[in-house]
């Protein structure tokens, strides 16, 4: 039997007693970084044969798991911290098997993304969560404005390099909301800083960052009723450039910019 199994993601004490069981039952254990698990598996005194599993290698990886698991071997998948496939390797082995019908199963425990949310406060009961912004920042972009008009929480993953440019892309795309910025989880120094977009997050960046945007706020339907046109001209007359208006009318009517572009041209 081949089994997923969610690892503490700071505190080893956060491991479950089912996944000790799995740790300690496995013939191999399949890894992101095999000196990684081997801190955890000397803490609690494990020793087995470890494979390399990471995003370089997944393919090849997949390939022997499925081999092993076909001669009766007990598999146990993990990743550095917290449960595999979430924004981690692993999807790739859990299709393998799918599809060569190998049974598998999971020994669930800590995610990052689901402690923050509860750390933050932010509505829990409808949420979308979207890992790692990735691609060039016109995709990242393109990307976030799917989620301009969803009313639930967004959650996401940021490295400490690139947190402020994911911050400032949220507020681009989204506008000024309500944020939280959660890193630490579980450990000594762990961290919960609420902010606005609008302000980014203040401090140095250590570690990696959960950050948390509450969703969109329920449109103005009197401003969607009006013609675009109209609609940009509200906010010109409030004060903004042509460009923020033109952002502003977007958001309040959950389509790209470019889609209102075309009415800001001038009569030839």
């Amino acid at each position: 039997m081949v089994t997923f199994v969610a690892t503490p993601i700071g505190n080893l004490g956060d491991i479950t007693l089912r996944a000790l069981e799995c740790l300690r039952g496995a013939d191999i254990i399949f890894c992101e970084d095999t000196r990684h698990t081997l801190k955890l598996l000397n803490h609690y005194q494990i020793k087995k044969p470890l494979a390399a599993c990471h995003k370089f290698n997944e393919r090849a990886a997949a390939e022997k798991l499925a081999a092993l698991a076909k001669e009766g071997k007990e598999i146990a998948v993990v990743t550095d911290a917290g449960t595999p496939v979430i924004s981690d390797p692993g999807n790739l082995l859990a299709r393998t098997l799918r599809e060569e019908g190998i049974p598998y199963t999971l020994a669930p425990g800590a995610c990052a993304f689901v402690s923050a949310l509860v750390l933050s406060a932010f509505p829990a009961d409808v949420f979308a969560f979207l890992g790692f912004l990735r691609g060039k920042t016109n995709e990242k972009r393109a990307f976030l404005q799917q989620y301009a008009a969803f009313s639930g929480t967004l959650a996401l993953y940021s490295a400490p390099q690139d947190v402020e440019q994911d911050i400032a892309l949220l507020y681009e795309t989204l506008g000024d909301r309500a944020a939280c910025a959660v890193r630490e989880i579980t450990k000594l120094h762990e961290e919960v800083q609420p902010f606005r977009l609008a302000e980014g997050l203040a401090g140095e960046k250590r570690g990696e960052y959960v950050l948390l945007v509450e969703g969109a706020a329920p449109r103005e339907n009197a401003l969607n009723a009006l013609p675009v046109p109209e609609h940009i001209a509200h906010y010109t007359a409030l004060g903004m450039s042509e460009k923020d208006a033109l952002k502003a009318a977007a958001r309040d009517r959950g389509v790209p910019k470019s889609e209102l572009y075309k009415y800001t041209l001038k009569d030839r």
